[in-house]
């Protein structure tokens, strides 16, 4: 199947429509296996709202913002989310235990071969339940999208993946030790990260490192010139235990504070999901959103407000685990699409 990158003909035209068909009807079947699968596990699927009085609140997460005009003709900004999760909290608060929703999200300053500004979310979470039980909930899925799409393994760009076997279970520090050379706790004592160590051992591991850049930067330039990489070729990766700095939302592992409950699956090099044990400490969810909408600030110069009716319920929420799995990511994988467009039944030109 032709793989044509958006502009080149409008995805109505006969042709295009056509070589795009199978993979719109192998989403189809995806889509309808795992809403079987999470309603033979007890999953009620909830519906949330798109427009909320904050987007989330991730320093490098980019929302569309529009206005709410009252009948008086007074106005207040809102936004477009960029995940259900708050809403969805707020459910477990009011009594939910197993939920889970299929979710347009929406994200700006996102577009290419794996983004596009309007996808698909399929966010869960189990109330009263460790974290660890999502990443067996991953291994199913892959295996219900798998099936459903009448394939034996997942590709992506010359990559392929057993969409069948157990998936590795790897944690950063390890990945960061395997594949940079790099011993990430080290830099992550007591306190606050220590930036000048990270910057040397990744200078030395030939990591091109800018003045200005922080521990943040360092860590992000590592995980996506190095690391992710070399995850979930042969099997699919679950990369697991992530330095606390890079968990706003998940609470601190008990093994370990320095990392916390949060782990991400990967296949076939691609980011597929985003799974934590999630923070229920009200006061110190407040602290860290705050932390995080002040680098938004002194990087882009703006700021998304705080969902105060969110750190309300957070109080009253149980302790829970979820995680957001990427659906059109996991249809491409699937069915061997080499860009997101492919498997968007309306792609935006």
């Amino acid at each position: 199947m032709a793989d044509k990158a958006p502009g080149s003909s409008p995805f109505w035209a006969p042709d295009v429509h056509a070589d795009r068909r199978p993979f719109l009807l192998a989403r189809g079947e995806i889509v309808a296996a795992l809403r079987a699968w999470f309603a033979a596990n007890d999953f009620l699927e909830v519906e949330t709202g798109a427009l909320q009085v904050s987007p989330g609140n991730e320093a490098h997460l980019h929302a569309f913002a529009t206005s709410l005009v009252a009948p008086d003709g007074t106005s207040s900004t809102l936004y477009l989310r960029t995940s259900p999760e708050f809403a969805c909290k707020k459910l477990l608060a009011a009594g939910e235990r197993r939920i889970v929703e299929f979710a347009k999200v929406f994200r700006n300053r996102e577009r290419g071969a794996l983004h596009a500004p309007e996808f698909t979310l399929v966010e869960w979470y189990r109330a009263c339940e460790r974290y660890e039980v999502l990443m067996t909930d991953c291994a199913a899925i892959l295996a219900q999208a798998a099936t459903a799409a009448g394939a034996r393994e997942f590709s992506f760009r010359g990559r392929k993946a057993d969409a069948f076997a157990e998936p590795d279970r790897l944690s950063v520090a390890e990945a960061f030790a395997r594949h940079a050379g790099v011993d990430l706790l080290s830099t992550l004592g007591g306190g606050e990260p220590d930036r000048e160590r990270f910057a040397s051992a990744a200078s030395a591991a030939g990591i091109r490192i800018a003045a200005d850049d922080s521990w943040s930067d360092i860590f992000s330039r590592v995980l996506v010139e190095r690391i992710e990489p070399e995850l979930g070729i042969g099997r699919a990766t679950i990369l697991y235990e992530y330095p606390a700095e890079q968990a706003a939302l998940a609470r601190p592992s008990a093994k370990d504070p320095r990392v916390a409950e949060r782990f991400e699956l990967y296949v076939c090099g691609v980011e597929l999901a985003n799974g934590f044990g999630e923070l229920t400490d009200a006061t110190e969810q407040r602290r860290r959103l705050e932390q995080e909408m002040a680098e938004k600030q002194r990087r882009y110069g703006e700021r998304y407000p705080l969902d105060e009716d969110f750190l309300a319920a957070l109080a009253q929420m149980p302790e829970a685990c979820g995680i957001a799995l990427g659906l059109d990511r996991l249809v491409m994988l699937a069915t061997g699409a080499s860009r997101i467009d492919q498997v968007l039944w309306a792609p935006m030109k």
